[in-house]
């Protein structure tokens, strides 16, 4: 099973730069993030090797969840070499996630 990224404010840069990256802004007092949370962790491992994946709580890392807007969690933005791809706010099915992922992870064997 492959594990999730802990992204904080200071290494989110340098995580985030190279190939695609999914990041789940959440906090820990919010009940749709918990929601979210296995559907993430079930993304880490379905992607292995193609996507980067992992979280950024937001009550600890403010600067960042600030830099991309995120203004309500749980918020999750696929990053594509260093730049935001795709958006998805509030808590969605795994297929939803997986629908956006696809287009991008397509697009890099094509």
């Amino acid at each position: 099973m492959a594990e999730t990224v802990e992204f904080t404010d200071s290494n989110f840069r340098d995580e985030t730069q190279t190939g695609l990256v999914l990041v789940d802004f959440w906090a820990p007092w919010c009940g749709p993030c918990r929601m979210v949370g296995p559907v993430i962790e079930e993304l880490a491992s379905d992607y292995a090797g193609k996507v980067k994946v992992g979280k950024l709580n937001v009550d600890d890392n403010q600067q960042t969840a600030m830099q991309f807007r995120v203004m309500s969690i749980p918020t999750v933005i696929l990053f594509k070499d260093g730049e935001p791809v795709e958006t998805m706010i509030g808590a969605q099915p795994k297929s939803a996630y997986q629908a956006r992922l696809e287009k991008h992870v397509t697009s890099l064997v094509s």
